[in-house]
């Protein structure tokens, strides 16, 4: 496993492909992008669920600026793989200085999807 500029991009663009889903509330096929070890930990009804309640509290994105993306191959309570994590510095409407960490994985299949999601 090799750590390259490549695939931090790829990374970053299966992030934002991801969070667009959410933004514009298509949680299905959010769930559907994800990583398989996403979606064996939580079904399509408890995310949708969780990331509802999420976005009840925080409100509607306002702005998203990438803020940091770091490349691993060992995570907390995560497999071993290629990680990268990515955080965004996110305004809401009800929250000015959010960060969303976004935790894209290669997949089996060698495509980055989603493997993690959190807001703060």
């Amino acid at each position: 496993m090799e750590h390259t500029e490549e695939a931090e991009l790829a990374a970053q663009v299966a992030a934002e492909k991801w969070l667009t889903q959410i933004d514009f509330a298509n949680y299905d096929e959010s769930y559907n992008l994800a990583a398989e070890s996403f979606k064996s930990q939580v079904s399509l009804d408890e995310w949708k669920e969780s990331i509802k309640a999420v976005q009840e509290q925080f409100g509607t994105v306002l702005s998203r600026a990438l803020s940091t993306k770091q490349y691993a191959t060992e995570l907390p309570g995560a497999p071993d793989g290629e990680y990268v994590v990515i955080q965004y510095e996110t305004t809401f409407e009800n929250k000015q200085h959010g960060t969303e960490t976004v935790t894209p994985m290669k997949d089996k299949d060698g495509e980055w999807r989603v493997s993690g999601y959190f807001v703060k």
